[in-house]
């Protein structure tokens, strides 16, 4: 067993800022860091856009950016949150450039400001079309300086502990207290007990299969507080972005950030016919949901299976200063963005909703935070808006941190007991767990994808219960492996947007439902 005084499972922008931070404030304290693959290896690292901050008041204002939000958000938003988090910017952001992170300036010295889809401004400070990965790099190097801080990659949380898995203690009032952690290289299991657990988990695009994030967001924390009982909110509203590079194959796609829309690209279908002004004024710079609308739409009309990005007309030295990674990504493979349009397609990118939280980051278990995209704020309403993730993570970050900072989590005196595997064996049964992917990633893309309907809806949960209940068995037959429990994760989150988009009767943001439509 390993004891800890904070437990943060993830290693993105949201699990690292709150550990650099409480790790520096209370050096006698020790925090443990879990996850599941390279210490670098996160939703954060392929953030490409930059992050939303009002930096030139005389042009832009706080106003302005929670105008911004809450036209995105579409009437769902917690109008407090947005308020609070647009206000805490600039503060927030001062602190990542002190750390060291660099963003681009322009020719004065100022910060050079990106402007994306849903904003009136333009207030994304970007480092070109690297953000994430440089505001990750700057984040690891100061952990690594803090000797409290124990950093374990490759490490898998399987389940949190909490008062079902403890004899003798109250059931209806419930407290987390660590949890199980697979290490991957060993096979072992084992226990981390701590004061507080911070679930910095990331995203769940690889339920769809089709995705703009890693191979590593398959929703773990939203499953794992699911389990816990947890309440989780608002998981109809996933946002598909609405241009990943198409590539025949599938699976993770490279992400072509709205940026380049912003930067003046139109969108075509096969016959070149600039289509998103036949759908909305805003044209390309309409916000992600009507632009993924508007693309499915022009692909099920044609049976296409991508739609086009033109970049032909653009100020190509410009492109190329803005966005390196993009350009020779699409050179790699034959497509020369100077003559070529760059084939696209809608892939899954962000979920709006998550484990619910308060303004300090709590979750409705005691001892339990959430933090990021695993979280559901309050900020985002029906639908981010570009550029607010990487933000939103800070600030609440900050705001776990503080309130750490008030509150003293005590010592637990609870006897947990160790992990019980007797009568599993070691599974040879990849080629299942590898069938039910693909299976429930299918399921997922063609019944409950951009544009829904009950039938469709209905239909999945049929299907879906077949895969749950084959993997129910071999999770209790088998020996823990992160793939199974990956999967297992992904059956519960695909099951939580199923349910809440059955729930929903109006179609908001990013949720669409063709039976919600009024005749």
């Amino acid at each position: 067993m390993l004891e800890a005084n904070y437990l943060v499972i993830g290693s993105g922008v949201a699990g690292l800022t709150f550990s650099v931070k409480i790790a520096e404030k209370f050096p006698d304290c020790s925090v443990v860091i879990v996850t599941k693959d390279a210490e670098d290896e996160s939703n954060t690292k392929y953030a490409q856009g930059g992050m939303a901050v009002v930096q030139n008041k005389e042009e832009d204002s706080f106003k302005k950016h929670i105008d911004d939000t809450l036209i995105a958000g579409d009437g769902l938003c917690d109008e407090e949150v947005v308020k609070m988090v647009i206000e805490e910017g600039p503060q927030r952001l001062k602190e990542l450039i002190q750390w060291g992170a660099n963003f681009d300036e322009d020719s004065t010295g100022n910060l050079d400001l990106g402007k994306e889809g849903g904003h009136s401004e333009y207030r994304v400070v970007h480092h070109k079309d690297l953000t994430g990965a440089e505001v990750e790099r700057t984040l690891l190097k100061r952990v690594h300086q803090l000797p409290n801080i124990t950093l374990l990659p490759h490490h898998f949380a399987i389940d949190l502990i909490t008062n079902h898995q403890i004899k003798g203690t109250d059931e209806s009032d419930i407290s987390c207290y660590g949890a199980y952690v697979l290490n991957e290289k060993s096979g072992e299991i084992f226990t981390v007990k701590a004061n507080a657990t911070l679930l910095a988990s990331g995203g769940i695009g690889c339920v769809y299969g089709h995705t703009t994030n890693p191979v590593i967001a398959t929703g773990d924390g939203v499953a794992m507080a699911y389990r816990a009982k947890a309440r989780i909110r608002d998981m109809e509203f996933v946002q598909f972005h609405p241009t990943a590079l198409y590539q025949r194959k599938g699976e993770s796609a490279f992400l072509i950030s709205e940026a380049v829309r912003g930067f003046g690209a139109y969108l075509r279908n096969r016959k070149g016919k600039r289509f998103m002004l036949d759908y909305d004024d805003r044209a390309e710079l309409a916000s992600r949901d009507i632009v993924s609308q508007s693309i499915d739409a022009e692909m099920k009309k044609a049976g296409d299976s991508h739609v086009f990005l033109d970049c032909t007309h653009l100020d190509m030295e410009g492109f190329k200063t803005h966005f390196p990674t993009i350009y020779n990504k699409c050179l790699s493979l034959h497509i020369n963005v100077e003559k070529d349009w760059i084939p696209v397609v809608p892939a899954s990118h962000y979920l709006c909703g998550g484990i619910e939280v308060d303004k300090s980051g709590k979750t409705t278990i005691e001892n339990l935070f959430a933090c990021g995209e695993c979280s559901r704020t309050g900020l985002h309403g029906a639908n981010r808006l570009a550029s607010n993730s990487l933000l939103e993570a800070l600030v609440y970050a900050h705001n776990i941190f503080k309130h750490h900072c008030e509150n003293e989590y005590m010592k637990l005196d609870v006897v947990i007991p160790e992990w019980n595997d007797e009568g599993t064996t070691i599974p040879e049964e990849h080629i299942l767990i590898r069938h039910s992917l693909k299976s429930l990633q299918a399921l997922m893309r063609d019944y409950v994808g951009i544009v829904r309907s009950n039938k469709r809806l209905k239909r999945a949960i049929t299907h879906l219960d077949v895969i749950y209940k084959e993997v129910e068995d071999l999770y209790r037959e088998s020996k823990i492996t992160a793939s199974l429990c990956e999967l297992r994760n992904m059956i519960n989150v695909s099951h939580l947007i199923i349910g809440q988009s059955l729930e929903r009767k109006e179609n908001k943001g990013g949720y669409f439902n063709k039976d919600n439509v009024k005749k």
